[in-house]
């Protein structure tokens, strides 16, 4: 029997010593020459080929390093379809590399729409295979009903939208209804959820996003999802330290556990890779980089 997102999850952090996630958003105009010319017209052939060969490159990195990887969906889509070929791909190569793959789609919808949505994102089987996948529910907890369905036969999670890291955030989820703002309500309601589907690892398979940007917000979403897996952006570019992106987080047996902390751009487009002068040395960067990062998070265990 396969095991539950969250065990699997449990399992990444433990067997890579880390919460680290790097994202995988190929900004055209960030891409290193070496991998040729991302920046030619969308959809065309000499962009598709630089970033095929880049973030190919982003995942032989990561392999072994990180608990996960997390493509950004619009980063590909921009391209046309041969971009959106690209991360079918890429989630492919992951998956069969034994790496967990969480797309960053944010898809989110009522009914059918939903279901349809789900059968594209989510599964090893999907048209777009992945291990979890971001999930809006803004529109009303009842349209996250066909995406729970779907992760639940195909042992896969969910990570729902609930305290985000950018700036306008609190426009709605700091919003107070009854004496509490609206992201407590949420959490209260996908509560129940998440507990019905805790694995053997004390894990659910059914997490949230919770910013690095609002530490002590996270604190309070950690007792009221004590089992619910922590995706946390905002960590390292987007201002976030390693002692805010961990706030959420538990303490496991040997190192963090109960989410991952994600940077991209901190990973993938570091100043050393950057200045490289061949793809070895990019490499080199990369590995670096998250050799880094990993002991910057574990040393505030």
């Amino acid at each position: 029997m396969k095991l539950t997102f969250g065990d699997r999850l449990t399992e990444a952090n433990r067997q890579t010593g880390t919460v680290l996630c790097m994202g995988i958003d190929p900004h055209c105009n960030m891409i290193p020459a070496l991998f040729g010319n991302a920046m030619a017209e969308a959809g065309s052939p000499q962009a598709i080929s630089a970033i095929g060969d880049f973030v190919s490159a982003c995942l032989d990195s990561a392999i072994g390093k990180v608990a996960a990887i997390k493509p950004q969906a619009a980063f590909f889509e921009q391209q046309g379809p041969d971009g959106m070929r690209l991360l079918q791909h890429l989630g492919r190569a992951a998956i069969d590399a034994g790496m967990l793959v969480i797309m960053d789609a944010k898809r989110g919808d009522i009914g059918s729409t939903s279901t349809a949505y789900a059968n594209a994102w989510i599964g090893h089987d999907a048209a777009f295979p992945s291990d979890a996948l971001t999930i809006n529910p803004w529109l009303g907890i009842d349209t996250i009903e066909p995406f729970l369905n779907r992760a639940d036969a195909t042992a896969s999670g969910l990570f729902v939208l609930n305290r985000t890291s950018n700036p306008g955030a609190g426009d709605l989820q700091e919003q107070i209804v009854d004496g509490a703002p609206l992201y407590t309500h949420l959490a209260a309601m996908l509560a129940p959820l998440a507990a019905a589907r805790v694995g053997e690892s004390g894990i659910s398979s059914l997490g949230i996003v919770a910013g690095a940007t609002w530490p002590e917000d996270a604190k309070l979403l950690r007792t009221a999802l004590p089992n619910a897996p922590f995706l946390v952006p905002g960590f390292g570019a987007q201002g976030a330290g390693a002692e805010n992106a961990t706030s959420g987080l538990r303490r496991g047996v040997a190192g963090w556990e109960g989410g991952i902390v994600n940077s991209t751009r901190g990973l993938i487009f570091p100043q050393a890779a950057a200045d490289a002068a061949s793809i070895a040395d990019w490499h080199a960067a990369i590995d670096a980089t998250i050799t880094e990062n990993n002991a910057v998070l574990n040393a505030v265990f």
